[in-house]
């Protein structure tokens, strides 16, 4: 589910519409969490669509760690990427405000964390642009993502947060653990998708196994 102060709007004739906030939402707030409506496709069930629909659950869909399509059921599904993102995925099934979203802001996040089949080009505009989103930007960026969600969740317990109960239990029990003593972070890099020719073992800040 998107943060309730959010709004469709429209971007430009050539991205279509975005999300845009509709009122002020602060650095640490969860702008998108994982709930049990959402849509999910296996692999072989997405496969198995017929045109539209798997074109469509294509391109509005992002791929989780198991390999699995994730298809919102609200307007998440229009959230655009940016190369300078002010939220980002966690590994603990949100989105978080890596920096406070001012009203009428367009609310953008970060596709290399999407698990992407292949490469696209980027149109984001911003002065960092990567011009090229690829699926192996997790393997070289997920350092610095990991630095602004570590930081965004400073401010977590500061803020309102109308959608942390939604949260998963299991996730919620994560996050209040490394909240409260700084340890079993878990990784972006634990968000990425692995076949079963892959093997990837996922550390936290501590050196400890979390994947």
């Amino acid at each position: 589910m998107i943060h309730p102060g959010t709004r469709l709007k429209e971007v430009s004739d050539s991205i279509g519409v975005g999300v845009f906030a509709r009122t002020r939402i602060p650095k640490g707030t969860l702008v998108y969490v994982h709930d049990v409506l959402e849509i999910e496709l296996s692999p072989l069930r997405f496969s198995s669509l017929d045109e539209p629909l798997r074109s469509m659950a294509e391109k509005f869909s992002f791929i989780d760690a198991h390999g699995y399509r994730i298809l919102s059921w609200d307007t998440a599904k229009y959230v655009n990427h940016s190369c300078d993102p002010n939220t980002i995925s966690a590994g603990y099934g949100f989105e978080i405000a890596i920096r406070d979203i001012e009203e009428g802001e367009e609310i953008t996040d970060e596709y290399g964390l999407f698990n992407l089949q292949h490469d696209v080009k980027c149109l984001c505009g911003s002065k960092n642009c990567r011009r090229v989103i690829r699926a192996s930007d997790i393997d070289e960026y997920y350092e610095q993502w990991d630095s602004w969600v570590q930081d965004a969740l400073q401010y977590l317990r500061g803020v309102g947060q109308p959608l942390i109960g939604l949260m998963d239990p299991d996730w919620r029990r994560a996050l209040d653990k490394y909240l409260d003593t700084g340890r079993g972070y878990r990784s972006v890099r634990a968000l990425k998708h692995v076949g079963r020719e892959e093997s990837i073992n996922v550390l936290d800040v501590n050196g400890e196994h979390i994947a």
